[in-house]
């Protein structure tokens, strides 16, 4: 049976008259890996905080088992400023000595990418003080990583971490034996490792076996049986529920929930998006060229983020930007929105940006705009637009707007300096969509959000007609927000993922082998013709150029034949008592399908060069 690590007995906390836990019980075992979700304020980090006895609960009791060795990542860290990156996450371990333990390599290669800590100026030397609050939490969660904590506490862990360094983590916490308890807005995370999820909603705490999806699952599931009264909240969960189900099957890890019964909810539920309708309706609000980059050279300073980059973004695409720290991504957004702004007039270092005419972009950056702090919200949205069309004769108020983003009506009368820093956030993302945009570029928009008002930002941009492009380190929120995704790889390239982050993660670690196993290689002259030889010729720019309008020509054609093929489908099913009608459609729909595969086929050769 397996010890119980901490235990929370009828625990209470208020601030001001506001009960925020309310006669909690809990408890921690051996083995447990606990994620803990709710919306921002409902008391996710209090919880954890009084877990940890780093606050004291105002009643009731926390206790936790003799000698428990506890290990605590919380959002601001206790670092000495005036030691060194060794002296924190080292100590005083000779080089041999941390050099020839597994997990300490293990540690610092995956949260710094190297031994050498790339990026740090002096490596291990490098003194704490000056560095940023992201490179510190880092540094603290290695230190963490290091010792031998029976229960590890996390508060937003994934935080500064990028796709990569989220994945090594996922996969390090799967290998422990430490009890795990993680406060998240990362889906796939939670999905990836936890085995229980507490759910803090209006000072109680919702317990449900399994992961992510299989919270979704159950909470579907409770919220149809109890027919709560909040209907909103449960179309939007059933929605988030269907694609799940209808998504990669590899997402619903360990379901405990029955699957039938899953199904039967969905039943009723279309799918997310109707992507050929909002093609449609995109074409018509932006014709034919949203922005064409032509042989582009992208510069920060001396340094080349891009080279002889030749890419369209068409109208209605969804696209997904992922890339290694320093790649270009948010420069390459930059330079757009520049061109945009100046109608075109001002171009990159080399090469040409083409602005379509009828672009009308909304970009929302990392920085949180800055807004008059004597403003009400409802105020800060309504001096955007008092009304937002969606598209497909959907409208809505500033008023409604805000309260699907999270502000009910009291709210919307709070002073924007009394706002989080996620309400902040939230508000940033509603005056941007206030401004009826038909192209749309997201930098980190999951930055501070709580997994419900993801959901609700998901749901909106469901329907939002228009071209997208999204950076962001949370893959769920990626996968689920658009449909291709491209790569920075850190080559001055920007690269096509058919399988998306999955082959972005493998193309890295593939990349990290080859650099690690390069200086072991004999450096002698035989042998580097001889590779020189069977190495394939590299493409020149033009090539290069050729290459990928035929990559986005395929492309188009796909998207063309999937509407040819849903028409003949729908053609068949109404003549399906014309036997020759049948007959002459799915001949049609043959031809199609081979014309896809042959297109698909070519579409993967391309990739694999590019």
């Amino acid at each position: 049976m397996a010890t119980n690590l901490v235990n929370l007995e009828t625990v209470s906390k208020v601030y001001g008259t506001r009960a925020l836990l309310d006669g909690i019980s809990l408890g921690v075992n051996e083995g447990d890996r606990i994620g803990v979700v709710g919306r921002n304020g409902d008391g996710k980090t209090t919880l954890i905080r009084m877990l940890a006895k780093l606050e004291e609960a105002d009643q009731g009791r926390v206790t936790h088992s003799g000698g428990l060795r506890l290990g605590v990542l919380t959002q601001h860290d206790s670092l000495d400023p005036a030691a060194t990156v060794r002296h924190e996450v080292i100590g005083d371990l000779a080089d041999h000595e941390w050099a020839g333990n597994a997990k300490i390599r293990d540690v610092l290669t995956g949260l710094f990418g190297g031994l050498d800590l790339p990026g740090f100026g002096q490596s291990l030397d490098t003194v704490i003080g000056p560095l940023s609050g992201g490179e510190r939490r880092r540094i603290a969660l290695a230190k963490l990583l290091i010792g031998e904590p029976e229960l590890i506490v996390l508060d937003e862990p994934t935080n500064h971490l990028d796709v990569e360094g989220i994945s090594w983590l996922a996969s390090h916490l799967r290998a422990r034996r430490s009890a795990l308890v993680v406060v998240t807005h990362d889906r796939w995370f939670l999905d990836q490792v936890c085995t229980r999820m507490w759910d803090v909603q209006r000072g109680q705490v919702h317990e449900y076996e399994g992961g992510y999806s299989d919270y979704v699952f159950a909470r579907a599931e409770r919220e149809r049986i109890a027919a709560t009264e909040e209907a909103k909240r449960q179309n939007l969960m059933r929605k988030e529920l269907a694609w799940l189900r209808r998504g990669a099957p590899a997402r619903t890890s360990k379901p405990r929930f029955r699957i039938e019964a899953a199904n039967a909810l969905i039943a009723d539920v279309p799918p997310p998006r109707d992507s050929a309708e909002l093609m449609k309706f995109a074409n018509s609000r932006l014709g034919k060229t949203v922005f064409d980059l032509e042989d582009v050279t992208i510069q920060a300073g001396p340094k080349t983020l891009l080279k002889h980059l030749t890419w369209q973004l068409g109208p209605g695409d969804r696209i997904g930007l992922v890339g290694v720290n320093g790649a270009g991504k948010t420069s390459l957004l930059r330079a757009l929105d520049r061109a945009a702004r100046t109608e075109g007039e001002e171009q990159p270092a080399a090469g040409r940006i083409t602005v379509g005419r009828t672009v009308r972009l909304a970009y929302l950056s990392q920085e949180v705009a800055e807004l008059d702090p004597t403003w009400r919200v409802l105020q800060a949205v309504e001096q955007v637009r008092q009304r937002v069309d969606l598209g497909k004769g959907r409208e809505m108020t500033a008023s409604q707007l805000c309260e699907h983003f999270g502000f009910a009506k009291e709210k919307q009368w709070t002073p924007v300096g009394d706002l989080s820093g996620g309400e902040r956030r939230r508000l940033q993302i509603l005056r941007l969509l206030m401004d009826e945009p038909n192209v749309l570029f997201l930098d980190e928009p999951t930055n501070d959000l709580d997994i419900e008002t993801l959901t609700q930002l998901e749901d909106l941009l469901d329907g939002w007609p228009g071209s997208l492009v999204v950076i962001s380190h949370d893959r769920y929120f990626i996968e689920r927000t658009t449909d291709r995704v491209l790569a920075l790889l850190g080559d001055a390239t920007l690269r096509m993922l058919p399988r998306g982050v999955d082959e972005y993660l493998e193309r890295r670690q593939r990349t990290r082998a080859a650099a690690s196993a390069a200086p072991a290689a004999p450096a002698s002259p035989a042998a580097g013709a001889a590779g020189d030889k069977d190495r394939p010729r590299e493409k020149s720019a033009g090539e290069q150029r050729a290459a990928q309008k035929e990559l986005q020509r395929i492309e188009r054609r796909l998207d063309k034949i999937s509407e040819q093929e849903t028409t003949l489908h729908a053609q068949i099913a109404e003549h399906a008592t014309d036997f020759e009608r049948v007959a002459e459609l799915d001949g049609k729909l043959r031809e199609l399908s081979g014309e896809r595969d042959e297109l698909e086929s070519r579409w993967l050769e391309l990739a694999d060069d590019a």
